[in-house]
């Protein structure tokens, strides 16, 4: 095969897996759910008296779930193809991959064709429901394949950007955060651009003509907009007879881009330069291992021999006092995570920088248009960053086989865990402290009220704890990596899409809380249900349990209320309901650890 025996495997052994259809009945039924409640909030809400009435409806169906199967399939392609390679590095199997007669490009490739067939076999499974919208009226079969094409192109290329930099990146967090905040950059600088500055023109073309052939989300309107002739060209909005053509070539290219590159440089990247043999280790040095790399091993050693000279000739290294609490020590003073950690902060601040320079530079933009584009994605990508660092302190330690030595010492649970949660809040202090002071601009400048402005500065902090310690609970419970990361962070994912999806039918269809209750109830229960079994399938408690199904009904009296201006009962509902969600993860962890962690069924 051209790409190799990896996706050969992948393509084996998944159908044998229970999750295989499990998920794919997951995906169309959860999709099917949002309809019937769409549809049981229109019919609440107004009468349905002609086919016009039903055909808008349709098309108000087709914007809301194609753009919410285009941020799931950017997001899940991306993170699970980082997932899959920071596995292979944190396992010590890449090592032995690269020692094979794989070749680089079977190697690369394969990688990411096998961590993209999940995601490509959903978006197969959704397609039979988006043509069944057709039968409404409004949608066109030419919009629901340019939708379809137009999210699997942004598939692949964000996933071949996470494969990029996961092989380039040393550890499991730099590798997630990076390709966090290269797809949301890719999102969010387009969506700037157009809000500020989209008539202009640039080369010939306007910015928004522009972003329709380079930003996925700007792509995916025009590929579903209705005679999409107009959108800005044929090369530009569509190739021949494609909705949305300019974008695929696009993606094509950016694939072509990262995936050569990572397979030109995928040896030298690994085995990092941690691993790699010096003169202290002469036995890594056996030249019949070298395996043509002659020059660098002979590079290797003279570097190793001149630190080793300097090493000698130089004073001894005065000895660094410890903590009370080592564990916080080892998380704040010593770069647990790797040196280049702070090419993820300087990332993000940069993210953040524009993306806060479009909100508050902008005299036309009020607050609602605020909420509705860029603010909410930062707050998510600072969510996002805070729960990935979390589970991966927790998750290295264990692929480390680190943990069972923390378990020996006489550290206390309480060290660990709080050293933990110390370390998490400290290594992500970008993520926790830009959001509040761009609240605080947002006071400064008028777009927020003094009240409003604090009620959204505790939300964001009680939220910020929330997915700091959902982090290092899932990192307990689950012994392997990939699932734990996979649950974290599909936790946050889903709860934050959850809340955009409840408002966004909220506003097409207004109503009271009690109205709005009854169609939202299947949709509150299931959210209950996910929560629980993220939460607690595994050492359930009744904390967890109540904690997993008040969460998504509280969450949806807070949207109500905001839509009614009700600050300050937002406040306290999401304050009382994620803050008991926290203590209902955090004191198991300090009270049974041991249960916690999975320690007492090694016995």
């Amino acid at each position: 095969m051209f790409i190799g025996p990896i996706l050969a495997r992948e393509a084996v052994t998944a159908p044998r897996r229970p999750r295989h259809y499990v998920a794919r009945a997951t995906y169309v039924g959860a999709l099917l759910v949002l309809m019937c409640t769409a549809w049981l909030v229109l019919s609440g809400s107004q009468e349905i008296r002609t086919l016009g009435d039903l055909s808008r409806f349709g098309v108000f169906l087709f914007q809301l779930l194609s753009p919410l199967q285009l941020i799931l399939a950017l997001y899940v392609s991306a993170i699970s193809v980082a997932m899959a390679v920071a596995r292979e590095k944190d396992r010590g199997t890449l090592v032995l991959l690269l020692t094979t007669d794989l070749s680089n490009r079977e190697l690369v490739l394969g990688r990411l064709a096998a961590s993209l067939l999940t995601v490509l076999m959903l978006l197969f499974a959704s397609l039979p429901l988006f043509f069944a919208m057709t039968l409404l009226g409004g949608v066109e079969i030419a919009q629901v394949l340019g939708m379809f094409c137009v999210t699997v192109a942004a598939a692949v290329a964000a996933g071949s950007v996470g494969g990029m930099l996961a092989f380039w990146r040393e550890k499991t967090f730099q590798s997630l955060a990076l390709t966090l905040l290269v797809v949301t950059m890719w999102l969010g600088i387009w969506e700037a651009a157009v809000l500020i500055a989209g008539e202009e023109v640039v080369a010939g073309r306007s910015v928004a003509a522009w972003a329709a052939v380079l930003s996925p989300w700007q792509a995916l309107a025009v590929a579903t907009r209705p005679f999409a002739e107009d959108a800005g060209g044929s090369l530009f909005g569509r190739l021949p007879g494609l909705p949305g053509g300019g974008f695929i070539a696009f993606a094509g290219l950016v694939v072509l881009l990262t995936s050569g590159l990572a397979t030109w440089r995928v040896r030298r990247w690994n085995p990092s330069r941690a691993v790699r043999p010096t003169a202290a280790d002469p036995d890594r040095l056996d030249p019949d291992r070298r395996d043509g790399h002659d020059e660098d091993a002979e590079a290797w050693a003279r570097r190793g021999a001149a630190g080793a000279e300097a090493t000698s000739a130089a004073a001894p290294l005065p000895s660094r006092p410890i903590w009370n609490n080592p564990v916080a020590w080892r998380e704040i003073r010593t770069r647990a995570y790797g040196r280049r950690v702070l090419l993820v902060r300087l990332v993000y601040v940069v993210l953040f920088a524009l993306a806060a320079a479009a909100i508050l530079s902008v005299d036309r933009l009020t607050l609602d248009a605020g909420t509705w584009t860029l603010l909410p994605m930062l707050f998510f990508v600072s969510l996002v960053l805070i729960n990935a660092q979390a589970v991966t302190s927790l998750s290295t330690e264990r692929d480390g086989r680190t943990l069972d030595l923390l378990l020996a010492t006489e550290l206390t649970p309480k060290q660990i865990i709080f050293g933990k949660l110390g370390g998490v809040l400290f290594n992500t202090l970008e993520m926790v402290v830009l959001p509040l002071l761009l609240c605080g601009a947002l006071w400064q400048v008028g777009l927020l009220s003094g009240e409003s402005a604090i009620f959204l500065c505790g939300g964001l902090v009680v939220l910020d704890f929330f997915v700091a310690v959902l982090g290092v609970h899932c990192g307990l419970i689950h012994e392997q990596t990939r699932v734990a990361m996979g649950t974290s962070l599909g936790t946050v994912f889903f709860l934050f899409l959850g809340v955009a999806i409840c408002m966004r039918i909220m506003v097409a269809f207004q109503g009271s809380f009690e109205s709005q209750l009854a169609p939202f109830l299947a949709f509150i229960l299931g959210g209950g249900v996910g929560l629980y079994i993220s939460l607690g399938a595994r050492h359930a408690s009744r904390a967890l349990f109540w904690a997993s199904f008040l969460c998504p009904f509280l969450t949806f009296w807070a949207i109500t209320s905001f839509f009614q201006q009700q600050t300050l009962g937002v406040f306290l509902v999401t304050t009382v309901a994620y803050g008991f969600a926290t203590l209902a993860m955090l004191i198991p962890a300090l009270s049974e650890f041991d249960v916690a962690s999975g320690q007492s069924e090694k016995v």
